[in-house]
């Protein structure tokens, strides 16, 4: 009965609060002011209620009502070049119980309301080449914005990307600092450095001092085809190669794409030189995702961690989640280790678009990990074998502009309680 009243409660003060409006809003001389207010009810069951620090490695059973709320500014487009500047925020009006609020990714390390100018950049794009620079929600395989949550990251970043080669696509550039309360390892309500934002050891993020992220990326799009190479240099702390193919084919009755990607994190610098971390490992993954005609979806994928460690300090860092079999949406519990494991995924989903309800869709999942209790165990030495992770999600966009994602997820790992997470999560986009 509990669940049931959240999801109406969301959805009834969704449905009261949504504008009229359904695109961005010209205030004159071709300024554009558009928005995104986002509420959710978030419920994390650890199975620890009082929080002890030997069961689910201390996460205390948590819950809580927030509103962020979101609006951006930007200007006409001159020549090919615009700027933006978009602020964004946290609260909750005073309504959660602060003792049921610790681990909800929402709040910075203060557990307090906040507000935050999320972006603030200048762009610019042509044909051939566009440049940007300044604090952005910038999307890339290995560091990204991620806004499937609550608020997405933002960088201070800058980015150049030539197009001048047919099919071909060329970037570089440098991530400096980073804000975003789920993905940094720091104080996500404020922006800190890359290093501090990463999930390595404190001593290393001194060591690293104002470290950034430099990278530089080859895409490659032809019909069927689509090669990414990229490459993450952060200075002190470790490198990351992605390298992913695709290969997708339409025919009347289905689509298919079929894939393969390659990993590799490897400590450079200093991190390299001290034992406070340890990275060296790499992912090798395949997935075939598609949909058959009457609205019917599937995806499976396949992973496998080499024997090498650092899996805690990488995976998810920065806001990164481009992995073939993971969880439903997002992990919000690991298994003590995935240092050699091996991951499997299942998903089903129906577009009900076909039975005449527009943009609803549900998709079911289950993700299998297969892990080696030589390095998995519980906090107070038992051992792991497997994680297994279900869950639901049911997306709905209406009223030109509003939307709504209920997502349940449950995991199970060995030798602790069994962890669920209800997320109840829309807004109005305008």
């Amino acid at each position: 009965m509990k669940i049931l009243h959240s999801f109406t409660t969301t959805f009834l003060l969704l449905s009261s609060t949504t504008s009229a409006f359904a695109t961005a809003i010209d205030i004159g001389e071709g300024w554009m002011l558009s928005g995104d207010e986002r509420v959710g009810h978030l419920i994390y069951n650890y199975g620890n209620p009082d929080g002890d620090a030997d069961i689910s490695r201390g996460h205390k059973d948590s819950q809580g009502f927030y509103l962020i709320p979101k609006i951006s500014l930007t200007s006409a487009d001159f020549n090919g070049l615009h700027v933006k500047l978009t602020g964004a925020g946290a609260t909750d009006f005073g309504l959660n119980d602060s003792n049921k609020e610790q681990r909800l990714f929402v709040y910075g390390a203060s557990k307090k309301p906040f507000t935050l100018l999320q972006e603030a950049f200048v762009e610019y794009n042509s044909k051939i080449h566009h440049f940007l620079i300044g604090r952005n929600e910038l999307v890339t395989p290995m560091i990204d914005a991620d806004d499937w949550y609550m608020l997405s990251n933002s960088f201070e970043v800058a980015k150049y990307d030539y197009k001048g080669i047919k099919n071909l696509t060329l970037s570089a550039g440098y991530f400096h600092k980073m804000a975003g309360v789920w993905d940094s390892g720091a104080d996500g309500a404020n922006f800190h450095t890359m290093a501090d934002a990463s999930f390595v050891s404190s001593e290393d993020k001194k060591n690293a001092s104002d470290g950034g992220v430099g990278f530089g990326a080859i895409d490659y799009n032809k019909d069927e085809h689509h090669l990414q190479i990229w490459n993450y240099y952060a200075t002190d702390l470790y490198n990351t190669l992605f390298v992913q193919y695709d290969y997708n084919k339409k025919f009347d009755l289905m689509s298919y794409d079929f894939g393969l990607q390659f990993i590799n994190f490897s400590e450079i610098g200093k991190l390299a030189q001290n034992d406070f971390t340890s990275i060296n490992y790499s992912m090798c993954s395949a997935r075939f995702d598609g949909t058959i005609k009457g609205g019917f979806g599937f995806a499976t994928g396949i992973s496998k961690y080499t024997d090498g460690d650092g899996q805690g300090a990488t995976l998810g860092a920065w806001g990164g989640y481009p992995y073939f079999a993971n969880g439903l949406i997002f992990h919000f519990f690991e298994a003590g280790s995935l240092r050699d494991a091996t991951s499997y995924k299942v998903q089903a989903s129906y577009d009900f678009d076909e039975v005449g309800i527009k943009n609803l869709h549900f998709r079911l999942r289950y993700t299998l990990f297969d892990l080696n209790d030589k390095y998995s165990t519980t906090k107070d030495g038992k051992p792991q074998n497997y994680m297994g992770m279900y869950g639901g999600q049911l997306k709905y966009n209406f009223l030109n502009g509003a939307y709504f994602a209920g997502t349940y997820e449950t995991h199970k790992v060995e030798n602790e309680p069994e962890a669920y997470a209800l997320r109840l999560i829309g807004g109005y986009r305008f």
